[in-house]
C-alpha cells in the first residue's frame, strides 16, 4: 500500500512540474514574448498620453497666471497693479 501511495505522489509531482515547465517555456516563446511586449507598449502609450495631457493643462494654468492669451498676446491680468507696469 505504501508503494501505491508514493507512486501516486510521484506522479502528481511529475505532472505538476511538467505543467510548470511547459507554461514557462510558452512564456519565453516568440508569441509569449510578443504578447508581453504588446501589453508593455500599451502601458507606455497610456503613460505618455497622460503626461502630455497634464502638461497641456499646466501650460494653460501658467499662461492664465501670466496673462497671456491663447494666441500669444499679452493682456494685463485683472488683479495687476498699474503702478508696477513698467518695473521688473
Amino acid at each position: 500500500m505504501k508503494r501505491v501511495f508514493w507512486l501516486g505522489v510521484g506522479a502528481t509531482i511529475g505532472v505538476y512540474a511538467l505543467r510548470k515547465v511547459t507554461r514557462t517555456a510558452e512564456t519565453f516563446s516568440p508569441s509569449g514574448l510578443a504578447g508581453t511586449f504588446a501589453g508593455l507598449g500599451d502601458v507606455v502609450r497610456d503613460f505618455v498620453a497622460d503626461v502630455k495631457e497634464a502638461m497641456a493643462e499646466h501650460e494653460q494654468e501658467l499662461l492664465a497666471a501670466l496673462g497671456v492669451d491663447a494666441d500669444g498676446t499679452v493682456s494685463r491680468p485683472a488683479d495687476a497693479d498699474p503702478t508696477l507696469a513698467g518695473r521688473r
